[in-house]
């Protein structure tokens, strides 16, 4: 591990943002669903969520850019399980959908614990999804089409809520317990070797600030 590496690790894990993240409800393009994780890595989202659907989804390489070894994918078995672990963590869940009722994305507060729901490429959110979300928000449109791309309209409301977050100082610090902090940055810098020491049930050494491992 250079110490340059080590350091740029260290430095996007301090900004990474353990309160919002993305719900991914069936998307079923590869495509999509890795350049969503992209974009999630673009902001800072520490972890990401999805409802599979039926037939699986497998990350596109071409788009994915080897985010998946920087965003935990977390998979539920259904949108109502999803959600419940969403609230039982303390997010505010947004359900992305251009109907009535519906908030103009530029006034949700977004420093607020938030989950945003984003649905298949087709239909959208699901109404089960938007009966469960606790509001919906909308991009506004002034032409013809009704909606975005699915990767592009997460990328605007994630990007909105990156705006908020950096002025309200959100990502001057690490906002990750100490812990989960040191744990993650092991893994992310030591993968196999991290895999071989959860194998053996022996817990990770310590790092030095240039990423030596400091053996006891």
């Amino acid at each position: 591990m250079r110490p340059e590496r080590f350091r740029r690790l260290a430095r996007v894990l301090a900004r990474r943002q353990p309160d919002l993240t993305v719900l991914m409800e069936k998307v079923n393009k590869s495509h999509n669903f890795s350049a969503i994780l992209r974009n999630c890595d673009a902001v800072g989202v520490l972890e990401a969520h999805a409802v599979p659907p039926a037939a699986g989804l497998e990350l596109h390489h071409a788009t994915s850019a080897g985010t998946r070894k920087w965003i935990r994918v977390l998979q539920h078995t259904t949108v109502q399980a999803a959600v419940a672990s969403l609230e039982d963590a303390g997010f505010h869940v947004l359900a992305a959908h251009p109907g009535e009722g519906a908030r103009d994305y530029r006034e949700v507060d977004f420093t607020r614990p938030t989950a945003i729901m984003m649905g298949a490429e087709l239909h959208g959110v699901s109404e089960e999804g938007l009966a469960l979300a606790h509001g919906h928000v909308a991009l506004p449109m002034m032409g013809m089409v009704h909606s975005l791309n699915v990767s592009v309209a997460t990328a605007l409301l994630l990007y909105e809520a990156m705006r908020q977050r950096e002025a309200a100082g959100m990502y001057l610090g690490p906002r990750l317990e100490p812990d989960e902090y040191r744990r993650t940055l092991f893994e992310w810098a030591y993968p196999l070797l991290a895999a071989r020491y959860r194998r053996e049930g022996r817990p990770y050494p310590a790092l030095d600030n240039e990423g030596t491992i400091l053996e006891s």
